[in-house]
């Protein structure tokens, strides 16, 4: 009788476990490289993505102050003002439309033309302003009354005129602007304070005639991770010049160094990122010195008191 059985075909005799322990270590070690890989990738991703968010940080917070210190020191009126009633020669009164934004000891622009005049505030009472001096020419009602000039301290001076330092003034630390900084027509006072204690930079504003300034908060804080600069650089540095009692501050030097949020995986350290501005001009205040230099002092107006009032320093920061 013939014997069915045969011997098994070498299709189905499988792996021998030599071979199935190699492969098995090929895949291992390919699996290894491709993981490494994802890692290592994820890690650039992550220190990227630190390193972005400080440059944006520190970009930012000077592109801001770049633009709110040359506006500093801008003067308006936050809608248009006009007479209501005529204003006569030899007179020392003017009755306005509206009073919002003047001050006593501004100077204001009547009229145009043969007939403009300039007169200083010297009391305000509703939409009736009592003036310095006596008008020297008639006005009719309707005609427009505007502000031209520029605050002298839009930049708060650190120093006086006689070169002892400004108790109230702007400091390496501590940044004092005031005017039309938002370009709206509403006149503000701002302090940007570089606090090293708590590593933040804090952006306070408030009306120009605000009765008390806040505490710097979280809600204020322009930057995180703010760190000591190289050399110990403060802050803030100021190009000052003085003519006669009055100090124009023609120049600020911004310095800012941030750290990282998180530590960079390859090397267990915080990146640091500084950031200069050598010279960023204050452009109402630098015109204000230019007229102050031609004698031209009724175009140079003066700090109103309610906004003098905001400028001493907080006795802590939170």
């Amino acid at each position: 009788m013939r014997d069915r059985t045969s011997p098994r075909s070498a299709s189905d005799a499988g792996f021998t476990l030599i071979e199935v322990m190699v492969t098995t270590m090929i895949m291992l070690t390919v699996s290894g490289v491709v993981i490494t890989g994802v890692l290592n990738m994820t890690d650039l991703n992550n220190t990227v993505t630190n390193r972005s968010a400080m440059f944006a940080g520190v970009r930012n917070a000077t592109a801001l102050l770049q633009q709110e210190v040359g506006q500093a020191g801008r003067i308006s009126l936050p809608a248009p003002v006009d007479l209501t009633v005529d204003a006569l020669k030899d007179t020392a009164f003017l009755v306005v439309n509206s009073t919002e934004g003047m001050f006593e000891g501004e100077y204001l622009v009547l009229g145009t033309g043969d007939t403009q005049e300039t007169v200083e505030i010297f009391l305000i009472n509703g939409n009736t302003l009592t003036l310095k001096t006596a008008l020297e020419e008639t006005h009719d009602a309707g005609e427009p009354v505007s502000v031209q000039g520029a605050f002298w301290a839009g930049v708060v001076p650190s120093h006086n005129s006689d070169g002892s330092v400004n108790a109230n003034g702007s400091s390496g630390s501590v940044l004092k602007i005031f005017g039309d900084i938002n370009g709206s027509g509403k006149m503000v006072y701002v302090e940007y304070t570089c606090d090293l204690a708590e590593h933040v930079l804090y952006r306070n504003q408030m009306d120009l005639d605000a009765e008390k300034k806040d505490d710097p908060n979280v809600e204020q804080i322009l930057v995180e991770n703010v760190q000591a600069n190289p050399d110990n650089t403060p802050c803030f540095t100021y190009q000052e010049e003085t003519i006669s009692d009055k100090v124009f501050v023609i120049g600020v030097a911004i310095t800012l160094t941030v750290q990282s949020q998180d530590k960079d995986k390859v090397t267990g350290e915080h990146h640091k990122e500084s950031k200069a501005l050598l010279n960023v001009s204050p452009r109402n205040v630098f015109n204000a010195w230019q007229l102050y230099s031609l004698l031209m002092e009724n175009r140079v107006q003066q700090t109103p008191a309610a906004t003098a009032l905001l400028m001493p320093a907080l006795q802590t920061l939170p």
